[in-house]
């Protein structure tokens, strides 16, 4: 029993791409938590040494191999050279009791750019207040944000809506940030929330709806180098955001999980790039939110 477990888990890992998304997509549910089914390893480990069992002890390697292969990674030393850039990403919740405090510890990242979601009318004006004094340019469309040390321009509007959500519902940006190192095209995005419920399984369809909207928009933009910071739901492995996931460069390896604040078991606030290179993410301490900020250092191609 335990080396057939073990072997399940093994093959889970490294061919989750496999698993079917329907009904209910099992798939997305996998990919979303896969680093941890490496907690799989240390309990099949006890289960062979309980049992005595060469062959299960020996199966066990796999998971543990699977594990290590694709996450191993994420265990080493980052890269701490100095970034480029450094930015920031946080959903600040719509029911944030101190958007003020919030701000303040935003501020204080020092970070080039910070994107905010879940922004409202009334928290609106503690924020822009907070963060004016080291960030003068600032855009705003519907409840998401962009905060920046450098010139914004050409700021726009992204349709990221999903059929069936009424109008009013504005969750894409879209900027021009005119930094030291050149022009930087930016985006900022929240994607629908995922449900999980006996009814439909992991409802993501409406978040997938959104990121095939968003990958279509980053595909239509012109060569050069470009960011996207968003609450996504989802995280890197998702194959939910594979048409934005596809078009862009993955982060670099931190685990740096985000949600829910209160225990971080997913990385769904993301910082993603195209012709320039996340070498590091991590999360920063909880504010009001139940999302954790996201820090990301970021380098130009040739940067030593």
């Amino acid at each position: 029993m335990p080396a057939g477990l073990a072997v399940l888990v093994a093959c889970l890992l490294v061919f989750h791409g496999a698993v079917p998304d329907v009904p209910g997509r099992p798939g997305s549910l996998l990919e979303t938590f896969l680093p941890w089914l490496g907690l799989a390893v240390p309990v099949l480990a006890a289960l062979a040494l309980l049992r005595r069992s060469a062959v299960a002890g020996c199966a066990v390697l796999l998971p543990a191999a699977a594990w290590l292969g694709l996450f191993g990674g994420f265990l080493l030393p980052g890269d701490d050279r100095a970034p480029d850039l450094l930015a920031v990403q946080h959903n600040v919740s719509d029911e944030n009791p101190d958007p003020a405090g919030t701000a303040r510890a935003l501020a204080g990242t020092g970070a080039d750019l910070i994107a905010l979601e879940e922004l409202t009318p009334t928290a609106l004006p503690a924020y822009a207040a907070g963060l004016a004094p080291r960030y003068p340019h600032h855009a705003v469309e519907g409840t998401v944000g962009l905060w920046s040390k450098h010139p914004l321009a050409q700021v726009r509007l992204v349709d990221i809506r999903p059929s069936g959500v009424g109008e009013g519902w504005n969750r894409g940006l879209r900027a021009t940030a005119r930094t030291p190192h050149g022009e930087v095209a930016v985006y900022v995005a929240h994607l629908p929330s995922v449900r999980l419920g006996p009814a439909h399984g992991f409802g993501s369809v409406r978040r997938d709806e959104s990121a095939r909207l968003l990958g279509a928009a980053i595909a239509a933009e012109p060569a050069g180098p470009l960011i996207l910071l968003g609450d996504l739901n989802a995280t890197v492995d998702d194959r939910g955001l594979d048409p934005v996931a596809s078009r862009l460069d993955p982060p670099g390896p931190d685990f740096a999980f985000s949600w829910p604040a209160s225990l971080p078991l997913a990385r769904i606030d993301q910082v993603m790039t195209r012709s320039a290179s996340v070498t590091r993410v991590r999360s920063l301490p909880a504010t009001g939110s139940d999302h954790l900020p996201v820090a990301a250092r970021i380098r130009w191609p040739g940067s030593r």
